[in-house]
């Protein structure tokens, strides 16, 4: 298979060829590993191969809706028994894993030929994919700016071309804004419906879930068919579709009441490209029949984000200690900011927690009263296009000081210089939007109907209601259909 064959079709797609006797698996493979090799050294999306077990894979008997298909998992909670998994941290490399995770078995199961891990920041905990164990992830449509986090590794990966579809998770956007970063769909399911098991229950107290990148809704929705359902180590057992997501694809979503806002307490004005991302989308979905009107923002996004923040520092806390306990790293294993959040984790009482953690319910009171009125809210996925390698790097003169109270064991002191709020500032700001679906558990998707004078991706957001998966999968066909993004997703000839 010549590389403009294997280019030119989706995750299904290329099943469809295997299964028909066109291509085999180990051809495939061979095409995924040649694009990689000529792609990748720009971009470094991939941090870990597994060469041996993919060749094992392809050589076998596989079936599945992806049989054959090549596929790369995040290096992040997506666990091969046996293989190299480093969560982005120098001192979990060299670990390897001892068990198999659910969804990844579930992807096996599918058909998929694992072959590779890609980047992602330390521990997931960066918008950005810029880890000191494996370098800086590059966006293929600008070599010079992020592709996002932290799927920011599988999303590079897609958008230059190495796979049609990879893994990826969110525990605050990092499906969505890798995916609006390179110009990919990005489903993050709503809570509960893919199971962490058997090495979790619920990370971040539910606010993270996996799921893929993607360049065809298709896929997308092919992918979740074939991951969701409870396991063993599951809290509960959420409502799963009562139908094939993507058996229902081509049915209309039916005239839809869609509610959109660009304003955010964390800009002073929001971007010009994010607001002409959501105009035009408005635009076009008005063009389609539906209803489509401005509305205020549901809930304090100022207030969300410290609240995202401070569950985020403690979950932070709690595994750079059992990875310390593990290991038996010291402070060297770990990246400096990585430490600050930790330590800032350990500040927080039980009662801040708490109330944080209390506060989710007031955002999703706020988004149910939005969604009484509305099916799906409609926001830019991004604050602003995607931004420099090394934008989001902490100044020396801050990280001498985080350094020194560190040492002294006294970064708690860090909360009285008002560090949260500039944390918030300096991360959230840029990607404001995407926090709300992870604190109410709702399904929230970025499509990728914008680019910039530049050419550089921005999607639009759509968060729906409880269960509304399948609503948003309908939708993003209907708008794929009337505005095929898939025209120009292959990356630039300068990667």
């Amino acid at each position: 298979m010549d590389e403009s064959d294997y280019l030119e079709h989706d995750g299904l797609g290329l099943a469809r060829l295997v299964a028909a006797g066109e291509v085999t698996a180990g051809e495939l493979l061979d095409a995924a590993r040649h694009r990689a090799r000529a792609v990748d050294p720009g971009i470094n999306a991939i941090c870990t191969w597994l060469d041996d077990h993919a060749d094992e894979r392809a050589g076998g008997t596989l079936t599945g809706p992806f049989a054959g298909v090549p596929f790369l998992l995040k290096d992040l909670h997506q666990h091969l028994a046996g293989q190299p998994t480093a969560d982005g941290c120098r001192a979990l490399v060299g670990r390897r894993a001892d068990a198999t995770s659910t969804v990844v078995q579930r992807w096996l199961d599918a058909g998929l030929v694992v072959f590779g891990k890609t980047n992602t920041p330390e521990f997931g905990a960066k918008g950005i994919t810029e880890p000191a164990a494996f370098g800086p992830t590059r966006n293929p449509w600008d070599r010079d700016r992020t592709p996002g986090g932290s799927s920011g590794g599988s999303a590079a990966a897609v958008a230059a071309g190495i796979v049609p579809v990879a893994a990826a998770s969110d525990g605050g956007g990092s499906i969505r804004i890798p995916a609006a970063c390179t110009g990919l769909v990005g489903l993050k399911p709503g809570r509960g419906l893919v199971p962490f098991g058997p090495q979790d229950s619920e990370p971040l107290d539910g606010l993270a879930t996996h799921g893929v990148v993607s360049r065809s809704v298709r896929d997308t929705a092919a992918m979740l068919d074939a991951v969701i359902g409870a396991d063993a180590m599951s809290a509960y057992a959420s409502a799963a579709p009562d139908r094939s997501l993507l058996g229902q694809l081509d049915e209309a979503p039916g005239p839809l009441r869609i509610g959109y806002t660009t304003h955010c307490a964390l800009r002073d004005q929001p971007h010009p490209e994010a607001v002409l991302a959501v105009e035009r989308a408005a635009q076009l979905l008005t063009e389609l029949g539906h209803r489509v009107e401005e509305v205020a923002p549901p809930h304090d996004d100022r207030q969300l984000g410290r609240d995202f923040l401070t569950i985020w520092f403690v979950h932070q806390a709690i595994e750079v200690d059992q990875v310390a306990r593990e290991t038996g790293a010291g402070d060297d294993g770990f990246e400096l900011d990585t430490r600050m959040m930790a330590a800032l984790g350990r500040s927080f009482s039980a009662i801040e927690l708490q109330e944080a953690q209390e506060r989710r319910r007031d955002y999703v009171a706020a988004l149910g009263a939005l969604h009484a009125e509305y099916d799906l809210l409609l926001t830019p996925t991004l604050g602003e296009p995607p931004i420099r390698i090394g934008a989001l790097d902490t100044p020396p003169a801050l990280r001498a000081v985080t350094a020194a109270l560190l040492r002294t064991r006294t970064a708690g002191l860090l909360r009285r210089t008002g560090i949260v709020d500039q944390v918030v500032e300096r991360n959230l700001a840029w990607v404001p939007y995407t926090q709300l679906a992870n604190i109410t558990g709702r399904p929230a998707i970025n499509l990728p109907l914008h680019r910039t004078a530049e050419g550089l991706p921005m999607g639009v957001q759509f968060v729906g209601r409880l269960r509304s998966e399948g609503l948003l999968l309908r939708l993003a066909r209907q708008l794929e259909d009337a505005a095929p993004w898939d025209r120009c997703w292959q990356v630039p000839s300068a990667v």
